[in-house]
């Protein structure tokens, strides 16, 4: 008998435009996953509009990221892939969920001020998110394990009362995950919010060429691994790596002895030609708004169809009565 593959779920906000650090920190890992994991792939939109969002803007960028998601080499067919305002019954768990929440483990959560109450809960949105479709593995990087605890923390508090319903989630960290840094600021993770310190998938090369570029170095114009002294080389190395599926060590032969004006703009070069392929298929894929259509909205209804019998399992041990 086949084993039962193990279930992902993980999402990422339309917020900005999807970043090189988006491809090669998570998108590039949901490649290597589908064959071997049941995997559904969120935009969640819902999340992003915690901060005040252009309404035209982010209709476009949630159908374009799908898009994306698609030309980075996400199949359709083997991943669920959906918009989470396409599927209430996010919202629904999450109301109930939030029921099952305490103040205190909110306010850990988030320190910022005169944050909404959206902003405030958005955590248990994101358990929601993750217990709806019993979920096995979440891929995160380190910085969000603290919302994956959150969410099992709120899945046991459930399961203690009304006997098994959700699916403890694990954190799931990939071995490959690139972790990409600003490229005007190293010590930064690079951020859509950031426009000079981050490459765009849908950059064009030129555009990409410059930023590298211009990218922070050092000044001893030797090309070697060292995180804590050499943020800014070091990142460009990862970087490359992740692009040309090369060794550090490999990287560093290459470059011995070669200034960084030889080296930067081999590092835009191998990102150019990474990314060109993908930016090529988006927009041909983009043009076909029936074909993108029929994707998202088949996978609203296959995402549903899981999301019911969790909910409705849910709703029936709370005490609603059946619709």
């Amino acid at each position: 008998m086949e084993e039962k593959k193990k279930r992902i779920f993980s999402g990422i906000q339309p917020s900005g435009e999807l970043t090189l650090g988006s491809y090669m920190g998570a998108i590039k890992n949901w490649v290597d996953l589908q064959d071997d994991y049941d995997c559904l792939y969120c935009i969640v939109d819902m999340h992003a509009i915690t901060v005040r969002q252009d309404p035209a803007t982010l209709r476009r960028r949630s159908v374009n990221q799908l898009a994306q998601y698609i030309a980075c080499g996400l199949d359709p067919q083997k991943n669920i892939m959906f918009i989470q305002s396409h599927v209430p019954q996010h919202a629904e768990l999450g109301w109930v969920l939030g029921c099952y929440t305490q103040f205190g483990e909110l306010s850990r959560m988030t320190h910022a001020d005169n944050i909404t109450s959206g902003l405030f809960t958005y955590p248990v949105l994101m358990a929601a998110d993750i217990l709806l479709y019993q979920t096995d593995l979440v891929p995160v990087g380190e910085d969000q394990k603290q919302h994956v605890e959150l969410c099992r923390d709120i899945a046991q508090r459930f399961n203690g009362v009304y006997g098994d319903t959700f699916t403890l989630p694990e954190p799931f960290i990939p071995k490959m995950g690139a972790r990409v840094m600003s490229l005007g600021d190293p010590t930064s993770k690079m951020s859509k919010s950031d426009p000079d310190g981050c490459v765009y998938m849908m950059d064009k090369p030129e555009d990409i060429m410059r930023k590298f570029k211009r990218a922070v170095t050092d000044c001893d114009a030797c090309v070697k691994f060292d995180k804590e002294n050499k943020p800014g080389i070091s990142n460009l190395l990862s970087i490359y790596c992740a692009a040309t599926g090369k060794t550090v060590a490999e990287a560093e032969f290459e470059f011995a002895g070669q200034g960084y004006g030889i080296f930067k703009p081999a590092v835009g070069e191998s990102v150019v030609e990474l990314l060109r392929p993908i930016r090529e298929e988006s927009e041909r894929i983009m043009a076909d708004k029936a074909y993108l259509e029929g994707i998202y909205k088949e996978g609203a209804s296959r995402a549903q169809y899981l999301a019911n019998k969790t909910l409705s399992r849910v709703y029936r041990k709370i005490g609603f009565a059946a619709r």
